[in-house]
């Protein structure tokens, strides 16, 4: 958990000294100019926790309906990796020993898109197939925040130049990740 906190945060920061603001599409520039006024203007309410109760518990269902069908997929295919794919298969190309295992694991990932708690079950057979934890948590943070359907996403946001730093930025935070989760277990 401190380990992705750290990744965003220093991602962030990265890509914040870069002053990239001028990449963004001229319709969010639009708006990010007529919020900052409208913040200006109106004053923010306050409203009780109990108030606040319905709108909570219709959000917590509705993000629930929406991970759960990830959650039951990535609980599948975990299920039929740790049934069917023998005792170090994975081992084989990824192992500790191979210096490009960090990187090979995150760019497999990128075609892939699910949310964390779609892949954790993935990643909970990875490892106990052989897969030392800093790839795996690699090839997890990949699959989370360098999807292509993501960067299809972002497209309607982000020019494509911003799009590309962003995910170069990203994967070099999350390949260092996994190296040094990798020597630290």
């Amino acid at each position: 958990m401190v380990s992705g906190i750290l990744l965003g945060t220093v991602s962030g920061i990265i890509l914040q000294k870069l002053k990239l603001e001028k990449y963004l599409t001229p319709w969010v520039q639009q708006v990010l100019e007529n919020s900052q006024k409208e913040t200006e203007k109106f004053e923010i309410e306050s409203t009780s926790f109990k108030d606040k109760l319905p709108f909570i518990w219709i959000e917590s269902k509705t993000i629930l309906k929406g991970i759960l069908p990830y959650v039951i997929v990535g609980i599948a295919i975990g299920a039929l990796m740790h049934g069917y794919i023998p005792e170090g298969f994975f081992e084989q190309y990824l192992s500790k020993d191979n210096w490009f295992a960090v990187p090979i694991a995150t760019i497999l990932a990128v075609p892939m898109y699910s949310g964390a708690s779609g892949i954790l079950p993935i990643i909970q057979v990875l490892v106990s197939k052989g897969i030392p934890l800093g790839t795996a948590i690699a090839f997890m943070m990949g699959v989370v925040g360098l999807s292509l359907p993501e960067a299809m996403l972002l497209k309607k946001v982000m020019t494509v130049k911003l799009i590309a730093i962003f995910f170069g930025v990203v994967t070099l935070c999350i390949i260092i990740s996994g190296y040094i989760f990798n020597i630290i277990f």
